[in-house]
């Protein structure tokens, strides 16, 4: 049977069907910004942290902790780069290059918004 004949999940789950967060604030707040630098949707944050989706778009939009929340962003970003720029230091040649390009172009990306 093709993948694409088994695929009649829904893109989020129902609401109210996600884990108790068991995680102390700075934890929340850390894992949300790394979710966000890696394009994570807030509400798949929410299920599966179990995190208050309002407490995730408040911290998203910059309505608490706005200057913490942009700190994180900001080394995860970097930790991210690093992560690729590693990544491509394992290959030789045309394939390194791109995948630097590609570090380089992400980050630029994620800087502009």
């Amino acid at each position: 049977m093709p993948y694409a004949d088994n695929n009649n999940r829904s893109p989020n789950p129902p609401i109210g069907y996600s884990c108790d967060c068991t995680l102390s604030p700075a934890q929340q707040i850390d894992l949300v910004a790394e979710f966000h630098v890696n394009r994570i949707r807030p509400s798949r944050i929410a299920y599966r942290l179990g995190i208050d989706l309002a407490q995730i778009e408040a911290w998203l939009s910059g309505e608490q902790d706005s200057d913490r929340f942009q700190d994180l962003i900001r080394r995860h970003r970097r930790r991210k780069y690093q992560m690729q720029l590693r990544r491509a230091e394992q290959f030789r040649g045309q394939q390194s290059y791109e995948m630097r390009l590609a570090a380089e172009r992400d980050l630029a990306q994620q800087q502009h918004r």
